[in-house]
């Protein structure tokens, strides 16, 4: 309040706004590339915004229960000396994605279209839940 008064606006805006967006710009870059994972019964689909990423730069690892994505995202301008806003960063990424099951890496299914990654990731059989049915024993005591 008091240096509202004495200088007529809040000096330390400026300031709080360039922390914002720096905090912002660096939850992105760690977060690289947004995922969405649908799971249920029989696997799990995750969608992946990859903009700027080309096939040939994608490697997906699968192993038991975990996802990979790794690559490297070519900006259109990367011989640019100078920016007035980036926001986004090309380079070398990697994330990977726990999953609740083991995933079958043979029926594994990748689309890239649009700059957005799907993965149809097919729940194993050998992990897939199975009903076991209980026999009554002969001559048991029921009562």
């Amino acid at each position: 309040m008091v240096a509202r008064m004495l200088y007529g606006a809040d000096p330390f805006r400026n300031i709080r706004r360039f922390q914002d967006e720096v905090s912002r710009g660096a939850a992105r870059a760690l977060e690289f590339p947004a995922v969405n994972v649908f799971a249920n019964q029989d696997g799990v689909i995750i969608t992946a915004e990859l903009p700027g990423v080309r096939s040939e730069d994608l490697d997906i690892l699968i192993h038991r229960d975990s996802v990979t994505l790794s690559g490297e995202r070519h900006t259109e301008t990367e011989e640019a000396q100078g920016y007035h806003r980036r926001e986004r960063h090309g380079g070398r990424f990697v994330r990977t994605v726990s999953l609740l099951f083991v995933v079958d890496p043979n029926k594994v299914e990748a689309d890239l279209v649009n700059g957005v990654l799907t993965l149809d990731l097919p729940r194993a059989e050998e992990d897939k839940p199975r009903r076991i049915n209980v026999k009554a024993s002969k001559g048991a005591d029921h009562g």
